[in-house]
């Protein structure tokens, strides 16, 4: 979608128009943390790290495969929840997101609509499953963390937590004082999607390429953009009229 017709325009303006609180997922809609640092030779030196600790049996085929660091880290605390292992796993993917973020590139247009909207008495968060400390980092880079902070939410070791699981959106609803229905997040994954509506958040998939936006609908989203451009026109034109 990319609200070039009246009912897309008023599909949108009828989701984002009126939000006083917007919780965004970081990887994806705010930048692509790992354009130049590949995810996938992240998940294979974890693979390669476990494997190095004798425990190449601890990931099924299609985990050491897996082009997703999150899969490695997911796997291993179903297996040992908990544990110290699963705290220098969690450790070792923070530092290799931390050095993505000096490559991370920037997502076309969230930048002005994170200032637009805090320029209009929007209340921003983050709400990832990256850390924290990598969402700081890149924000800080880009001259944003007074958009967000002290509204940052992130993973923990408690990987259980990590969505599709809303705990993430509960602790950022709870520490605004917001109601879930006053809200609005922006995710890029069907578990950004399913998350939001535990929550009982609306929600606006962005979708940077066709398969995206597939994996997004196919989950059920009903709004779905392959840009921000339209929504930081609409959040002006709300506010200029």
């Amino acid at each position: 979608m990319t609200a070039g017709t009246k009912t897309e325009r008023n599909e949108l303006r009828a989701l984002c128009g009126g939000v006083r609180v917007v919780l965004w997922d970081f990887d994806g809609p705010i930048c692509r943390l790992f354009a130049g640092h590949s995810a996938e030779r992240v998940a294979n030196d974890l693979a390669a790290w476990l494997e190095g600790r004798g425990l190449h049996g601890l990931l099924t085929e299609s985990e050491r495969e897996s082009l997703d660091p999150h899969v490695v880290l997911r796997a291993v605390d179903r297996r040992h929840p908990g544990s110290d292992l699963v705290a220098e796993l969690e450790e070792r993917l923070t530092q290799e997101e931390l050095r993505a973020t000096a490559s991370a590139m920037p997502t076309p247009y969230a930048d002005p609509l994170i200032r637009t909207w805090t320029a209009v008495g929007a209340r921003l968060a983050i709400t990832t499953n990256n850390s924290p400390r990598v969402a700081r980092e890149y924000l800080a880079s880009r001259r944003l963390v007074p958009c967000f902070a002290p509204h940052i939410y992130g993973r923990t070791q408690e990987l259980s937590h990590l969505k599709p699981d809303p705990h993430c959106i509960h602790r950022a609803l709870n520490a605004m004082g917001a109601a879930p229905a006053s809200a609005l997040m922006i995710g890029d994954t069907p578990s950004d999607l399913r998350a939001a509506r535990a929550a009982g958040v609306p929600f606006l998939g962005y979708a940077r390429n066709a398969r995206k936006s597939e994996l997004l609908r196919d989950a059920g989203a009903s709004t779905v953009v392959d840009s921000l451009e339209p929504v930081l026109r609409l959040v002006r034109d709300l506010h200029q009229a």
